[in-house]
């Protein structure tokens, strides 16, 4: 049927409706002059209508900001600076406060039509489906302080909202997405508050510089820690790079090809030659040298990066896990394209305890809060995706 979506709930079947902005909603254009709101606020297209002190640790509003706009709670605002993956701005809502102070450059609005939820409509915006109208109204490659030079009145007289005829069928879409999002913000959440206890535990469970006991440690474990080079735990390896042209990457291939920094595996190659037989039982340390970040990689791969080293322990006595940690908890920020692993890292003191038995609980420890941390980041990420494709598929 025309004008319907793929994804749908059961027992609604009519044709969606299209509206203009303006039959819906009407611009807010209150001004803050009796001084009702102190909050400054910005839109974010990632975190919506925020506090600027939370979002840019600082205020940029003006001081007087009586002919800013007074947003309330519920109405929108459109923010029409680009922002990656925002080519168009963002359209928000006002959830987390009472009121607050929008700059003038931005559009306003509230919905005035009971035809609608201003639930469904909230969702509507996230799905970016508006932005081939306002590309139409945009003028190109005009711009007034870095925001997209869009035609107020035509932005309200252009712009098309699709939306269900039935208010039940809206709020079922919003309820839904609503859920969505909930669970994505619990699973981002306990990510986040398990990244803050892991780097907490790290300052407190080694020793402080200078020190021989840590502040907090297993029970049963007493003897001082002893100090020890980096390059008297680890063996290293200065790899060249085994693959040097990305184009043999491919995702159906199985060896995962690394590389420096947060990306970590760039992709995979079916080649076989130059492949490091990393396995559970011989487990590597990558370490890279700009970043002094460390990854703990227990399966067959190939390197792209020479700044990369590979690290394996000397000592059986020793715990690979704990030794990561240990790199994990340097504190020393490279200088820029610095490399000198033989020169500076093998040289630096570290504080190790006596026995494998300690060392082994404290990476189990660590290895367990870095599990937590990969299993709900990985659930957050999938929502996300789960969530893009809902949102392609439950609107027209």
């Amino acid at each position: 049927m025309a004008n319907t979506p793929k994804i749908r709930f059961k027992g609604f079947t009519d044709a969606w409706e299209q509206r203009k902005l303006g039959e819906i909603c009407e611009r807010v254009t209150r001004k803050n002059k009796n001084g009702e709101s102190d909050l400054p606020l910005t839109i974010a297209s990632q975190y919506g209508l925020i506090d600027q002190r939370d979002f840019f640790n600082k205020v940029v509003a003006a001081k007087d900001m009586s002919n800013y706009y007074l947003l309330k709670r519920g109405e929108f605002a459109y923010n029409k600076s680009y922002s990656n993956g925002f080519d168009f701005g963002s359209i928000k809502r006002l959830n987390a406060y009472e009121k607050g102070c929008l700059s003038t450059l931005y559009i306003c609005f509230g919905v005035t039509s009971d035809d609608v939820e201003s639930d469904y409509l909230e969702c509507y915006f996230d799905t970016l489906k508006w932005y081939g109208d306002v590309s139409l109204i945009c003028a190109e490659g005009a711009r007034n302080h870095g925001l997209l030079n869009v035609d107020t009145k035509a932005f309200f007289e252009e712009v098309t909202i699709e939306m269900p005829y039935s208010k039940k069928e809206q709020r079922k879409i919003s309820e839904y997405l609503n859920n969505l999002d909930n669970l994505i913000t619990l699973h981002q959440r306990k990510c986040d508050e398990t990244k803050k206890l892991k780097k907490y535990m790290l300052q407190k469970m080694f020793p402080k510089n200078g020190e021989q006991f840590p502040e907090i440690r297993f029970e049963g474990f007493t003897d001082a820690w002893e100090q020890r080079q980096l390059g008297e735990v680890f063996k290293y390896e200065q790899p060249g790079p085994y693959i040097v042209s990305s184009t043999d990457y491919n995702d159906n291939f199985e060896t995962p090809v690394l590389t420096a920094g947060q990306s970590f595996i760039l992709g995979y190659t079916d080649e076989t030659d130059g492949i490091k037989e990393a396995s559970s039982d011989n487990p590597v340390i990558i370490f890279d040298d700009f970043t002094t970040s460390s990854h703990f990689v227990d399966f067959p791969f190939k390197v792209k990066s020479s700044a990369m080293k590979l690290l394996t322990l000397k000592n059986d006595e020793d715990d690979i896990y704990c030794a990561k940690n240990i790199l994990q908890n340097i504190d020393y920020t490279p200088a820029s394209h610095e490399r000198h692993w033989i020169s500076k890292f093998a040289f630096f003191e570290v504080s190790l305890p006596r026995t494998k038995e300690e060392q082994k609980k404290i990476g189990d420890y660590f290895r367990n809060l870095d599990n937590l941390i990969t299993l709900h980041q990985r659930k957050a990420d999938r929502l996300k995706e789960f969530k893009k494709y809902m949102l392609k598929n439950m609107f027209v």
